[in-house]
């Protein structure tokens, strides 16, 4: 398949009028999964002020002051997803099972025994971990009483000048579409315009004129929405960390970030409605996309804890934002069948061309963690963290681009500064530990029902066979949001209420 490069040219710039980007693309990279360890899952990710685990540095960089010796670990987790769409009330189920290796990491201990410093240990720490799977299918089907998948493209299309949909003598789709990328000015809307207008779904009735082959006499139009998406974010932590009389412990996390992720949509329409006495009828409607996002990213994690007795400890921490550089490439597909009322036609628009978008940047929020544990007796720990961070700071560049301020104006409006709860307990009896956790976490909307409030509860076990150690864990987590057919025009959209199911297995060694 060609791949055209679609140049940044500030002013009438391709970049102005490239692909969609919306503020569930920014969520993607600001939410976070309950990802890490088993011993880490098994508690809802408690650990701001417990530490002794690899995946824990992540809330608090101070915690791998906690080991006592060399240790190392590797975890592995079988993820499933199900979730249910709601459309025009239609329900549809979708599952999705995924297996992964998702965290490994090691950390070295130094013990100053000497009693010339006060500073009398040093942690030094490498962890990777998956921050977030993207893994996932959804099907959504149901009848639209109302709108037709045609406005999407008459969206597009009203006001573009009528050579830029029209194919010259001697000129193939795949050259218009590859022009309209390149060299026009206009791109993306106009791209999606020529693709509707080739295919029959769109007609002109004058200069930058346009009307839909769709007739609304009699509504009711047949819909269905299928996603599936694969791909990551992963996060590759250095740690450092040294304590202070062993009473307080400060660590920093220098993090590098990976993401990869494709998502692929198909949005299709059928209608019975009566035919339009002359011309066309458009009955059926098809529209294919695969999006391709990569792209790295930095961030670096602040924290501190405090023995404030030997039994209770306090803790906080600081996440700063993460600096991502992406790259999209996009490829489409447009299918209209259509009728004058004797011949059907079908018309197939496939450009055969990925469009391959400017590298931009993406800024997530910040995160502040405050924490506290109780440790009782060496046999057990309550632990509790609570963490905020504010949506509304997300922010893509170059800002001199309009979609993307006009973008960042949208999400300061609609986000907020949301919290996160998680409670998590531990109790050992012998050489077992029993495990078992709370986490919630408040929509990053203002008005919640765009994406609802995620609760989630976890259980774990853990065997430690002396210089070795394996752990599992349970987590089942929960919520709902909306997902649109489509980016502008028709955005109706379908309410999709997700669940998922992690199970984790950890082998862990001291060395």
């Amino acid at each position: 398949m060609k791949k055209i490069l679609l140049s940044l040219l500030l002013g009438t710039s391709i970049w102005s009028q490239a692909q969609e980007t919306t503020s569930s693309d920014a969520l993607r990279y600001a939410l976070n999964n309950l990802t890490g360890t088993a011993r880490f899952r098994g508690m809802s990710g408690a650990f701001g002020a417990v530490g002794g685990d690899l995946s824990a540095i992540n809330v608090n960089p101070a915690g791998s002051l906690f080991f006592s010796n060399n240790y190392a670990s590797v975890s592995s987790s079988l993820y499933t997803i199900h979730n249910r769409s709601d459309y025009f009330g239609t329900t549809t189920k979708e599952n999705f099972s995924t297996l992964d290796l998702n965290q490994i990491g090691a950390v070295l201990v130094f013990n100053d025994k000497s009693g010339k410093t006060d500073w009398s240990k040093i942690a030094v720490a490498l962890n990777y971990d998956n921050t977030n799977d993207f893994d996932t299918e959804i099907f959504s089907k149901g009848t639209n009483p109302s709108n037709s998948i045609d406005r999407y493209f008459l969206d597009k299309a009203q006001g573009l000048p009528n050579e830029f949909v029209e194919l010259q003598p001697g000129e193939s789709i795949t050259d218009l579409y590859t022009y309209l990328g390149e060299q026009s000015g206009l791109g993306f809307p106009a791209q999606q315009a020529m693709m509707a207008y080739q295919a029959y779904l769109l007609e002109s009735d004058g200069p930058g004129s346009y009307y839909s082959n769709v007739n609304y006499s009699g509504g009711n139009f047949k819909q269905e929405n299928y996603i599936s998406a694969t791909g990551y974010n992963g996060k590759l932590s250095a740690n450092i960390a040294t304590s202070y009389k062993n009473r307080l412990f400060l660590g920093m996390n220098l993090n590098a970030h990976f993401t990869d992720y494709v998502k692929t949509t198909s949005v299709y329409e059928s209608n019975s409605n009566p035919l339009f006495s002359t011309g066309y009828t458009a009955r059926n409607i098809q529209f294919d996309n695969e999006l391709y996002t990569y792209g790295t990213g930095f961030s670096l994690n602040l924290g501190a804890i405090v023995k404030v007795t030997e039994e209770f400890r306090a803790g906080i921490a600081y996440e700063s934002p993460t600096w991502y550089r992406l790259n999209d490439e996009l490829s489409q597909r447009l299918i209209v069948n259509t009728t004058d009322g004797i011949d059907n036609f079908q018309e197939v628009v496939a450009p055969n061309v990925v469009n391959v978008y400017p590298t931009y940047k993406i800024q997530t929020p910040s995160k502040i963690t405050f924490s506290g544990a109780y440790i009782f007796n060496k046999k057990g720990l309550i632990s509790i963290d609570y963490a905020m961070k504010d949506y509304s700071n997300i922010k893509f560049s170059p800002t001199s681009v309009s979609l993307f301020s006009d973008l960042n104006t949208q999400m300061s409006q609609q986000f907020k500064n949301a919290y996160e709860l998680r409670i998590g307990g531990e109790y050992k009896v012998k050489q077992w530990s029993v495990r078992g956790g709370y986490r919630f976490e408040e929509s990053p909307y203002k008005v919640d029902y765009a994406m609802g409030d995620l609760t989630g509860y976890s259980a774990g076990l853990g065997y430690n066979f002396g210089e070795s150690k394996l752990d599992f864990a349970f987590a089942n987590d929960r919520r709902s949001q909306n997902v649109a057919f489509l980016s502008s025009g028709m955005t109706d959209a379908a309410r999709i209420r997700t669940k998922n199911n992690n199970i984790t297995i950890t082998y862990s060694i001291y060395f």
